[in-house]
């Protein structure tokens, strides 16, 4: 059994989302957002792979960023499958998703713990045997705070956000995309300070 070490540098980042142009602009899809600007900050591009069931982007020296394009639900096999291949352990791997726990403009990282009823960690949980790996969690809120409290939770994450809230969750994004060379790096004391330190708006 390999014992996790939360130190480990970062290998493989999978941003979760739903596949389809029509998904694209949801707030289930904030994980594929991240995964699509660290590829262009880093001057990668995705390609389909299918044996792993996604699209992947190879980084700088091993870094793979990964898309699963198996729908939330079964996130797991992509990432599963590109863990697997690459040999890369669960606490080397930094899963990007969207957190209703949230609000927007907060991003916050976490190592291990529990899934909050996400059904894509869940599945990835599963396929990894384990929920030792890191997430990074990009608020999206919740739709009791919203301006249609009463809506259900799957119809909140499967549509666009306000403009107010999608530009403060891009807001997040973008203090997530300064903090990656920690991230990267296993600083991930340093990285949780530059993420959790919102900058006022000019």
């Amino acid at each position: 059994m390999v014992v996790a070490d939360p130190a480990a540098p970062i290998r493989l980042v999978a941003g979760l989302g739903n596949p389809g142009r029509e998904y694209s602009a949801t707030r289930h899809n904030a994980g594929f957002w991240f995964a699509d600007a660290l590829a262009s900050k880093l001057g990668a591009a995705f390609k389909g792979e299918a044996k792993f069931q996604g699209h992947v982007a190879r980084a700088t020296g091993e870094l793979r960023l990964l898309k699963p394009a198996t729908f939330m639900n079964l996130s797991g096999r992509s990432v599963g499958a590109a863990a697997r291949f690459f040999g890369v352990t669960p606490d080397e791997i930094l899963v990007v998703h969207d957190e209703l726990d949230l609000l927007p403009g907060e991003a916050k990282m976490k190592f291990g713990g529990g899934i909050a009823g996400h059904n894509g960690l869940r599945d990835i949980a599963g396929q990894l045997g384990t929920k030792e790996f890191w997430r990074l969690r990009l608020g999206i809120g919740h739709p009791r705070d919203s301006a249609i409290p009463q809506q259900d939770v799957a119809d909140y994450v499967l549509a666009p956000p306000a403009a107010d809230d999608g530009k403060a969750i891009e807001a997040a994004i973008d203090r997530a995309l300064e903090a990656w060379p920690a991230i990267e790096g296993g600083e991930f004391e340093r990285a949780m300070l530059l993420l959790h330190t919102k900058k006022e708006r000019s």
